[in-house]
């Protein structure tokens, strides 16, 4: 009967020689060499073609996963069996990936080693049973949190669906008012959720998103909205935020072509634009039916000139940082003035957001805004027949 070669590569001189001694004391097993480094074992795996070879992970000239994946290709009837005192899962599981058949923790018995050897060269997998008990462990706890993870994201999902097709959700309306006469020119139309989790709308719309329905609850609450500027003097807009997804959608478009001219669309800017050619195109196919587009919160998050410029809004909304405290805080004052002189160049119209108090107001009226809202004009609430909130 054909005896089992085995190679031996390790650079601790006490181990190999160790090693040796229990391969040389199994009849049948057969020790055919020994190296110190994984450039000289993959050479001798090469020339003499062991049925075993067992290999240090930390070698020299890259160690066991190097020697293990240079003879999957060179030498693919060798198996490789690793021998190392590392107990780390991710060490394990490299050596398991790169081609090794087991792994062995140094300080094994003479018994284990043989018998490991014999396992190896008959193709069948060995590990310690330290090791074995950890990955064990291990690939439980990544089954429970892969299933925590998978059971969370359809409850997600369920919660987003629930709101997409209207449930736990309604829309509350704030004025945007001329800021001489305190009249109303228009309405924007603001999601608030009842559903639980009690967080903002802003969560809510970034976990659609997140689950893959973002657009579709956009929708669901522009949809909302259209229905009712009924409710809205005729010479009056309405305002929906939507994100630059939403307003890729053809759905949008065909949305707004009953009520376009009386529709702001509100670009929302808290991610950042990839494609600026699509969204223009985009942009221009509501244009061309009667919509008006305005860039929310200018001055914060990623609006920016370059952004205003490249979308060339209707309306730019100041971000209610810029607004609050805009009557005592100069830096406020003086970017405001900046993009209240860059938008009246471009013919564009500037609407102030986040007024609370007289001060606040004066100042704005001052620096030539025109209009606004706020709690200081208006509150967000239902919407009256007439457009009284």
């Amino acid at each position: 009967m054909d005896r089992i070669t085995v190679l031996i590569a390790d650079d601790d001189t006490m181990v190999l020689e160790a090693l040796a001694d229990v391969v040389r004391g199994d009849p049948e097993l057969e020790l055919v060499g020994t190296a110190e480094t994984a450039e000289e074992a993959i050479h001798l795996a090469a020339e003499l073609r062991p049925d075993v070879a067992v290999v240090d992970i930390r070698m020299p000239d890259g160690g066991g996963p190097r020697v293990a994946e240079e003879l999957r290709r060179s030498a693919p009837g060798t198996r490789v069996l690793a021998h190392s005192a590392l107990t780390d899962h991710a060490t394990v599981v490299q050596m398991l990936e790169r081609g090794a058949v087991g792994y062995l923790l140094k300080g094994s018995s003479p018994s284990e080693i043989r018998a490991a050897l014999h396992r190896a060269a008959a193709g069948l997998e060995t590990l310690s049973p330290e090791l074995l008990t950890g990955l064990v462990r291990d690939l439980a706890s990544h089954l429970q949190s892969r299933r925590a993870a998978v059971v969370e994201t359809e409850e997600r999902t369920a919660r987003i669906e629930r709101a997409v097709a209207g449930r736990g959700w309604h829309l509350v309306y704030q004025p945007v008012m001329d800021l001489a006469g305190r009249t109303p020119v228009g309405w924007e139309a603001l999601a608030r959720f009842t559903d639980p989790p009690e967080r903002g709308p802003q969560a809510w719309f970034a976990e659609a998103a997140e689950v893959g329905l973002g657009v579709e609850l956009e929708l669901a609450a522009a949809e909302a909205a259209f229905a009712a500027l009924r409710r809205i003097p005729a010479d009056a807009y309405l305002a929906v935020n939507v994100s630059q997804r939403t307003v890729l959608s053809p759905s949008l478009l065909e949305a707004v072509r009953p009520h376009a001219e009386r529709i702001v669309v509100e670009l929302t800017e808290h991610e950042r634009v990839t494609d600026y050619p699509a969204l223009q195109a985009a942009l221009q196919r509501l244009r061309a039916v009667g919509v008006r587009v305005a860039i929310d919160d200018a001055g914060a998050g990623f609006a920016s000139l370059r952004h205003i410029l490249d979308v060339r809004p209707d309306i730019v909304k100041l971000d209610v940082s810029l607004t609050r405290g805009i009557d005592t805080d100069h830096a406020r004052r003086a970017l405001a003035v900046a993009l209240i002189s860059f938008a009246g160049e471009m013919r564009m119209t500037i609407v102030a957001e986040g007024i609370e108090t007289a001060e606040e107001l004066r100042v704005l009226r001052e620096l030539g805004v025109r209009y606004g809202q706020g709690y200081h004009l208006g509150r967000p609430g239902p919407l009256e027949r007439g457009g009284r909130g």
